[in-house]
C-alpha cells in the first residue's frame, strides 16, 4: 500500500524523506483501507519508519491484531535538494530534469539525493527478508519504493513509466507460483 494523502501530496511536492504527517484526508484514507482490507488474512505488516507511512500502516495492523515492523529501507526517495519542490520547481532549478518525465522514476538524480538502483537495492533487501514467510505480508511505503518493489517482482508486465500511484492505494503481488503475478495495481476503489 501507498501511505494515505499528505498536504504536501496534495501541492504535488517531493516529499522524499522529510517526514510530512498524513492530512485529515489522509487519516481518513488510512481507515479506508483498513476497512478494505479487514476480511483480507495478514500475517505481517511492515511499514516505512515515516510517520505518514506508519499511521496507515498502524490503522491496517489494529484491524488485524497486529504490530507494525518498521523499517527504514522502505523510505521513500532521498530526493536531496529536489525535496519540498514541486516537478515544475524541479525543472526550473535543475535542467537535467527538463528531459524526463515526472514519472520516469529509474531516471531520477537528484542532486544530493539517491538514483533509482539504490532505492531498488534497499527495498529488494526488504522483499528477500520477507520472501519465504509464510502467509501475507503486507508491506507500507511510498510511491518510489512501490516503484522500486514493481520493478523487482513484476518487471516486464507494465510500463513503470506509465505508473502513478494514488495515495491509499493498495497494490496486489501474489507470489504463490514460480513468477510473481500482478493482481492488482493502484487500486481506489476503496476511496471511492
Amino acid at each position: 500500500m501507498r501511505h494515505g494523502r499528505t498536504e504536501w501530496n496534495a501541492a504535488r511536492r517531493f516529499q522524499g524523506q522529510i517526514d510530512i504527517p498524513l492530512s485529515d484526508e489522509g487519516r481518513e484514507q488510512a481507515l479506508a483501507t483498513a476497512a478494505a482490507l479487514a476480511s483480507e488474512p495478514l500475517d505481517a505488516i511492515v511499514s516505512s519508519d515515516l510517520s505518514r507511512a506508519l499511521d496507515t500502516a498502524a490503522a491496517i495492523a489494529e484491524r488485524h491484531g497486529l504490530e507494525v515492523s518498521a523499517d527504514g529501507r522502505l523510505r521513500e526517495f532521498a530526493f536531496g535538494e529536489w525535496e519540498g519542490l514541486t516537478w515544475d520547481e524541479i525543472v526550473a532549478r535543475f535542467p537535467v530534469a527538463a528531459g524526463m518525465a515526472f514519472s520516469s522514476v529509474r531516471a531520477y538524480a537528484p542532486t544530493g539525493g539517491e538514483r533509482f538502483d539504490h532505492v531498488r537495492s534497499r527495498v529488494g533487501a526488504v522483499l528477500d527478508a520477507h520472501r519465504h514467510r509464510e502467509g501475507t505480508v503486507a508491506f507500507v511505503t511510498h510511491a518510489g519504493a512501490l516503484h522500486a518493489l514493481l520493478d523487482i517482482l513484476v518487471s516486464g508486465e507494465i510500463d513503470l513509466n506509465a505508473v502513478r500511484l494514488t495515495p491509499a492505494s493498495i497494490t496486489r503481488i501474489a507470489m504463490d507460483t514460480p513468477r510473481p503475478r500482478l493482481t492488482s495495481l493502484d487500486d481506489v476503489r476503496h476511496l471511492e
